[in-house]
């Protein structure tokens, strides 16, 4: 059985920090490229980071220069280090996993939510 639980999530004044986790079982970890995404009330669920499995990363416009995404092969995890958090980050975060050859075997974890007001 495949599960992706996702842990850190909270409340933080803007300006602050979080740090996301996300703790894989039931698949190969290393195959597959990780990403987070958000979304936040009345709006669309958007891509937020992704990391390959050779370690590429990418963000979306609106989180570079400020979050980090890393993974833990060992440890079946992947991170979302949020800094300079800014109201408009609130959302909750999913992790998602895809297949580096069958991007059919694609997981989503339950969620996580961020809440940054002060």
């Amino acid at each position: 059985q495949v599960q992706l639980v996702e842990s850190g999530g909270g409340l933080v004044q803007p300006g602050g920090s979080l740090r996301l986790s996300c703790a894989a079982s039931g698949i190969a970890f290393s195959a597959y490229a990780m990403s987070w995404y958000r979304q936040a009330p009345g709006k669309q669920r958007e891509l937020v980071a992704t990391i390959t499995t050779i370690g590429t990363t990418n963000y979306a416009d609106s989180v570079k220069g400020r979050f980090t995404i890393s993974r833990d092969n060992a440890k079946n995890t992947v991170y979302l280090q949020m800094n300079s958090l800014k109201p408009e980050d609130t959302a909750v975060y999913f992790c998602n996993a895809v297949h580096m050859l069958l991007s059919s075997r694609a997981y989503w974890g339950q969620g996580t939510q961020v809440t940054v007001s002060s």
